[in-house]
């Protein structure tokens, strides 16, 4: 083989080997790539003086449907960004926590800590049914987590969207789903994330009727305090499952996952 040939193979090589997931035109709040992974729309945002001497701290955001994350998110990513921290999500689809969407995060944390030299210890941050989506996706995986925030998180199938409508993403009846509760249920699987000291932080209104303050967030509070792991939980007088910027340009929410982002 010529020195030319040789060139040609290793530099073939390379580009395989550092090739990236196909683009796609998912429109973000803020620059940065989005593209496919497993077949599912994914992006990542990253800062533009990252970590060069280890790991990026990162936010493990859910839910990424279309158009989320939305501009409101946009004042916390900016300052998270400021400080060096990237946010990546990935579209799981209506998952409420199945096997399914936890795979597909499996997918993201595997190629963004692999081949993008993100850190092994994401910041959870789920907004509304991102709760039910990232701490679904914690429980088994403690030792993969940094921290969980949340901003009105759901916590409980129960709560929202119902057994009823939660089935099928589980592939069961409401009976079944009722049954395989202490296997499916976020707030049911807290064990796991008490045991490694997972700091875990929400805000929430207490007039929620979407997502009700005490049957999520005032929950998942007794509940880890109970486990020996208390939580910080901000509640919003007066505030229901709105766009109050108390939610999303919230000083609190931004240092605690500054705090913890590592």
């Amino acid at each position: 083989m010529s020195l030319a040939q040789i060139l040609l193979c290793s530099l073939l090589l390379a580009t395989s080997c550092t090739s990236r997931p196909p683009a796609t035109d998912k429109l973000l709040p803020l620059p940065g790539e989005a593209f496919l992974l497993g077949g599912h729309e994914a992006f990542l945002i990253l800062p533009a003086m990252p970590n060069t001497a280890g790991p990026v701290p990162w936010v493990l955001y859910a839910p990424t449907l279309r158009g989320l994350p939305s501009s409101a998110e946009k004042w916390l990513f900016e300052r998270l960004l400021a400080t060096g921290i990237a946010i990546a999500g990935i579209d799981v689809g209506e998952s409420y926590g199945n096997p399914a969407g936890c795979a597909l995060y499996d997918q993201l944390y595997d190629y963004l800590t692999n081949e993008r030299g993100l850190s092994r210890l994401p910041v959870l941050l789920g907004r509304s049914r991102g709760g039910l989506m990232t701490l679904s996706w914690a429980a088994e995986r403690a030792d993969r987590v940094g921290a969980f925030a949340g901003i009105y998180p759901v916590c409980d199938l129960r709560s929202y969207p119902g057994l009823d409508k939660a089935a099928g993403a589980f592939g069961t009846t409401q009976e079944g789903l009722a049954a395989r509760l202490p296997q499916c249920n976020p707030i049911d699987r807290l064990v796991s994330l008490a045991a490694a000291h997972v700091p875990c932080f929400a805000v929430h209104g207490d007039r929620d009727k979407t997502v009700p303050l005490a049957a999520n967030s005032g929950a998942l509070a007794e509940r880890l305090a109970a486990l020996g792991n208390p939580m910080e939980l901000q509640v919003l007088p007066g505030r229901g499952h709105d766009m109050d910027l108390g939610f999303f340009h919230n000083e609190a929410l931004l240092a605690f996952v500054i705090r913890c982002a590592h």
